[in-house]
């Protein structure tokens, strides 16, 4: 099936690891060009070089979503490099998870900068493009827990909740211009993000993930590549008449659509 990417010039935002990884890797392999952006430039250059690898067109820049000058900087090396954006994937955070009295402002303050501003600064600055073009894709990338959060969720549910809204309300504001936003919401997916944790806390990966997928009715942890073609999905003309949705990405643990 011809998904419709093949030229097609995309975004994505924490690219050199886990989702955002499994996202630009099959979006080239559709025949888009994307621009992956990460603060780590090591795994950032090891992501650009696979893609190569298959002959996939890719640009890697080292940017961080809590600086307003990078994500600048970002936007300015896409335009100069290939002219304009077709597709934005938000998907850069962390999960950050506490109960409430212990959760510093600070931790607030970076939670809802990294998720919430750079979603709306990168998405500020691809819009005037993708009208240019006639349209674009825009995938926000959250939780399902965003939609029911359960105790000790925040920050990362609120912040996660914000990108819902922002998603819906996008939707509506830029139809016209056929600039389709949605969210894919993601439960629990295996990502190096755990193994490190899991590392430092000296408790084995494996383990974890066994004993958490005895919460998630299908049984097992997701797989980051799993996620993408979700992602990819909603990027591709396949979708063309879908906008203002979310997709719950997460084994069935949601308890809400």
């Amino acid at each position: 099936m011809d998904l419709g990417l093949k030229g097609k010039i995309a975004v994505i935002t924490g690219g050199s690891d886990g989702i955002g990884r499994a996202t630009a890797i099959l979006l080239a392999r559709e025949g888009a060009k994307v621009a992956i952006c990460a603060r780590g430039e090591e795994k950032l250059n090891a992501t650009a070089a696979e893609i190569k690898k298959f002959g996939g067109e890719v640009l890697a820049v080292s940017a961080d979503m809590f600086k307003s000058e990078d994500i600048v900087r970002l936007f300015d090396t896409v335009i100069k490099h290939w002219g304009s954006v077709d597709i934005l994937v938000n998907n850069a955070g962390t999960s950050q998870r506490g109960n409430f009295l212990e959760i510093s402002d600070q931790q607030w303050h970076d939670d809802i900068e990294l998720k919430v501003f750079g979603a709306i600064r990168c998405t500020r600055l691809a819009i005037p493009h993708m009208k240019k073009r006639g349209g674009g894709r825009i995938i926000n990338i959250t939780i399902s827990s965003a939609k029911q959060p359960g105790a000790g969720s925040m920050p990362t549910s609120m912040s996660r909740a914000a990108g819902l809204v922002l998603t819906k309300s996008l939707s509506k504001e830029y139809a016209p211009d056929n600039i389709l936003v949605n969210t894919v919401c993601i439960g629990k997916i295996k990502s190096g993000q755990h193994d490190r944790r899991m590392v430092r806390e000296s408790r084995s990966p494996e383990k974890y993930y066994n004993d958490e997928s005895k919460q998630i009715p299908m049984g097992r942890f997701g797989e980051a590549e799993e996620a993408a073609s979700a992602i990819v999905f909603l990027a591709s003309s396949a979708a063309s008449y879908v906008t203002g949705t979310s997709i719950n990405l997460d084994g069935g643990m949601s308890g809400v659509l």
